[in-house]
């Protein structure tokens, strides 16, 4: 049997961070942990280390369908590997996580809290109950709404990914995967 490591364990990350999330909305700032640790490893020359042995979404992902008895084992299109559709995916994901910093900009100006979870960034989901601080200056919960939707809305689509194809095909196109693989690239001319 092969020897457990302390990251083997990190798929726990991904459920407190959502569970924390659910009951306060706050809690969303440490997903930030996943956008800056990453980049960090990657640019002191971990390589891909964080996505390889520390991501706790993709060990979540790997680990639901060993749970479950998933058989699936079917491997994606081949276009969801080409590097066409990564950069493209990740300059969607930007996109999108540069509006989300637009909305809290906004919100530092003046403008009204919108105390709201976004899925697939089209669908509202009300969570005005997860907001239970008060005294917290209204664009840091803007930035909780926003980025919460952001990590639940990539979270569902791996979550889909997983269940058609195989485990962690998704780390395929995460755009922060791709953003650390170009990283390395950058470090390695």
């Amino acid at each position: 049997m092969k020897k457990k490591h302390w990251y083997d364990y990190l798929w726990i990350w991904p459920i407190i961070y959502f569970s924390l999330g659910f009951f306060n909305i706050l809690f969303a700032w440490l997903g930030m942990i996943d956008f800056i640790v990453p980049i960090i490893v990657a640019s002191v020359g971990g390589g891909k280390a964080f996505c390889n042995r520390y991501c706790g979404r993709g060990k979540l992902f790997a680990i639901i369908p060993r749970a479950l008895k998933m058989k699936n084992r079917k491997v994606a299109p081949a276009w969801m590997y080409s590097k066409y559709f990564r950069y493209g995916f990740l300059a969607f994901f930007m996109t999108m996580f540069g509006n989300m910093i637009y909305q809290t900009y906004l919100v530092y100006g003046g403008a009204s809290l919108k105390t709201v979870v976004k899925l697939f960034w089209t669908f509202k989901v009300p969570w005005q109950w997860a907001y239970t601080v008060t005294g917290v200056p209204a664009w840091i919960t803007q930035f909780s709404y926003g980025f919460y939707s952001l990590m639940l809305t990539s979270t569902l689509i791996g979550l889909v990914v997983m269940a058609l194809y195989r485990p962690r095909t998704w780390c395929a196109f995460c755009p922060m995967g791709t953003m650390t693989q170009g990283i390395c690239k950058i470090k390695n001319h």
